[in-house]
């Protein structure tokens, strides 16, 4: 192969082929990028780019988002290790590709409207409005890693059990996951404010 890579060295982790894996939601096509990647890391590359999001790997988007909040800030190593072995806990339980699972997961959890605050002579007045795709797998994004950072918080249970756990309830729409519970309640508003 070209540059001296192994085809291993282009699985996520070693193991896990992003090309077996299927977008199912149309909407999501180019905004998902799962273009294989040595390593997931691209050091901010396009972070000063119009909608740059939408051309970093999926995985180090899920990567940058578990290390946001307060004990991982700016530890990619360790967010790199916790996701790792969510990924693995996720192939021992659900015996598939944990990219399609996470992929699955995003499409279940991103909210399809929402609400917007409008000022009529000093009064708010919320009103429905659809949400575009890279909004949705932002809110999708962070509502997994919330999900996972709540119910490890004070817990006995590791942080990657947590978010194994969040996205593979998320991936099967149980409304026993945070982000999805959060995502009923946002189109519930919405469709409230119509």
């Amino acid at each position: 192969m070209k540059y001296g890579f192994k085809k291993q060295d282009l699985f996520v982790f070693g193991k896990y082929d992003p090309s077996e894996v299927v977008i199912g939601d149309p909407a999501f096509q180019n905004y998902i990028s799962l273009e294989p990647r040595c390593i997931p890391h691209t050091r901010g590359f396009f972070a000063n780019t119009p909608f740059g999001k939408e051309k970093v790997f999926i995985v180090e988007r899920l990567i940058n988002k578990v290390m946001r909040k307060h004990y991982n800030t700016g530890k990619k190593i360790q967010a790199y290790n916790i996701v790792r072995e969510a990924f693995e806990i996720i192939e021992k339980k659900t015996k598939k590709n944990p990219l399609q699972v996470l992929v699955d997961a995003l499409i279940n959890s991103g909210p399809r409207e929402g609400i917007v605050r409008l000022k009529y002579g000093g009064i708010a007045v919320p009103k429905s409005v659809d949400i575009s795709s890279l909004r949705r797998l932002n809110i999708a994004l962070r509502n997994i890693c919330e999900g996972a950072r709540r119910s490890s918080f004070k817990s006995k249970r590791s942080i990657s059990a947590c978010l194994a756990d969040e996205i593979i309830s998320a991936s099967k729409n149980d409304s026993k996951s945070f982000a999805v519970s959060k995502k009923e309640e946002i189109e519930r508003v919405a469709k409230s404010a119509r």
